[in-house]
């Protein structure tokens, strides 16, 4: 059962029961084995969901959505700030310059844009300055992705205290945001800001922040929902000669949401930089057995080739690391030319946000916390080890659940039952301990009467295709 905690955590990505057709590819790919079939349809256990979007990626029929905010919030506030992210801008052809981008962002009816990475600067001398006072604990781990940070939470509790608890660079900017127009006298109430978002982890970032009770960021808005949006307007605008000046990004902060744009940077000893939850999973497994050594700082992220390849980026992850990297190039080139005064620019020495930057305590919260009794929760481990090892540890998921050692837990944990597993099933129909319409209602509680309906046979397609098939096979034998 979940902890009262773990029902209230938020989760961005939604199953649909009426679309969804039970194929089990979901449950196959999630990394942490947060999704079961029954009843014929995929199941969320949300205690053990990281929102890394895995699932959303391989849905052949489109049954997992992303929940999101009605865009028409932002009409709540009269001054609606846009957070955007540079991936976004690295969503549209080369030719398209970014101030276009923000300009047109700015003309669907936000008032004002930030880009987010203009905190940048600023995060990463706090970075550095958090590894110098922080070098017993190695090695510290960035709270960039917001999968990662789940993924710790729930799969490698022992290493929450590696995590920097420090602000990400949206929250920062949000907070810049805020406080700017706020000193210039408009009435917080009034001010609303919105984060567009490549990914589905972010989003809970936002509506169950880690480390903090609220988020500063009052709404978020899918990338590629936005990117439909504004591909339309710079159409409409074409020859428009006249762009509003934005403050340029340096390279360094254009490449932050990349791979190694956090990890080349750090100062303070050896750094890695690791993408794809997979890699991960396998990298923090060495750590937590403390068989790395030798690295100070870890740059972890979900996605492959880390927010370029979010599941709600429009575009082709490669093209968008490449464009952004031209990008960096050019900003880095003319930054010099411009006013040091432009909105947005975030000085290393900002007071206001040196004292709002740091994170509270992120707290583990176990998927394999079996009991809240110490010696109970040893007995069942116990029995999950016997179960275990009588399974076939064929992992075919017929069973409803990802793998033989998930079922163990499964039934331990009173949720699934041994007998749905289909060597189980055969060994018991063996010794006439099952029959096998036992054996059918069991398939059928997890696979739905659809699957098993006998009626789906008896047409005058099926059944000459299955006799051609079996006369195929005994062909093969002679």
């Amino acid at each position: 059962m979940e902890s009262q905690t773990h029902a209230q955590f938020h989760h961005a990505l939604k199953f649909r029961e009426d679309i969804c057709i039970g194929c089990s590819h979901c449950m196959n790919i999630c990394p942490t084995e947060a999704i079961r079939v029954g009843h014929g349809k995929a199941q969320l256990l949300a205690n053990r969901c990281v929102d890394c979007g895995e699932c959303y990626r391989v849905c052949p029929v489109g049954a997992i959505i992303v929940e999101q905010d009605d865009f028409e919030n932002i009409y709540n506030f009269t001054t609606r700030i846009a957070l955007i992210p540079s991936v976004f801008t690295g969503q549209f052809p080369d030719s398209v310059d970014s101030g276009a981008i923000l300009a047109a962002v700015q003309e669907l009816g936000f008032t004002h844009v930030f880009e987010v990475e203009e905190g940048v600067e600023f995060l990463n001398e706090r970075f550095n300055e958090y590894l110098l006072q922080h070098k017993p604990i190695k090695p510290l781990i960035s709270p960039f992705c917001p999968a990662v940070v789940r993924l710790i939470q729930v799969k490698f509790p022992t290493l929450v205290r590696n995590i920097i608890l420090l602000k990400a660079p949206v929250d920062i900017t949000a907070l810049h945001a805020r406080k700017t127009l706020t000193d210039q006298g408009i009435d917080p109430s009034e001010i609303g800001i919105f984060y567009v978002t490549p990914c589905a982890a972010k989003i809970v970032a936002v509506k169950s922040p880690v480390g903090e009770e609220k988020s500063v960021i009052d709404g978020v808005i899918n990338m590629n929902y936005l990117y439909n949006k504004i591909f339309k307007i710079l159409r409409q605008n074409k020859g428009k000669s006249e762009i509003p000046a934005f403050f340029p990004l340096s390279g360094k902060s254009v490449c932050w949401s990349l791979t190694h744009g956090e990890a080349d940077h750090m100062k303070q000893g050896p750094s890695l930089a690791i993408d794809e939850i997979n890699n991960v999973i396998e990298f923090l497994e060495k750590v937590e057995n403390e068989e790395i050594d030798g690295i100070d700082f870890l740059e972890l992220r979900a996605c492959d080739e880390s927010c370029a390849g979010g599941i709600l980026c429009p575009g082709n992850r490669f093209m968008t690391v490449d464009k952004l990297r031209k990008r960096a190039l050019k900003s880095d080139s003319i930054r010099g030319s411009y006013p040091a005064e432009f909105q947005g620019k975030i000085g290393i020495a900002n007071d206001f946000l040196h004292h709002n930057i740091s994170l509270g305590e992120v707290h583990p919260r176990s998927m394999m916390k079996l009991d809240d009794n110490m010696a109970e929760a040893m007995i069942k481990m116990k029995r999950i080890y016997d179960l275990n090892h009588m399974l076939p540890q064929v992992d075919c998921g017929i069973c409803g659940s990802p793998s033989c050692k998930s079922l163990a837990e499964d039934v331990v944990q009173h949720e699934a039952s041994i007998k749905q597993c289909i060597f189980i099933q055969k060994i018991l129909e063996q010794n006439d301990k099952m029959d096998i319409q036992e054996s059918v209602l069991i398939m059928k509680s997890i696979w739905s009467d659809n699957k098993l309906d006998q009626n789906s046979l008896k047409d005058e397609i099926t059944i000459p295709l299955l006799q051609a098939g079996e006369e195929f096979t005994n062909q093969g034998k002679k």
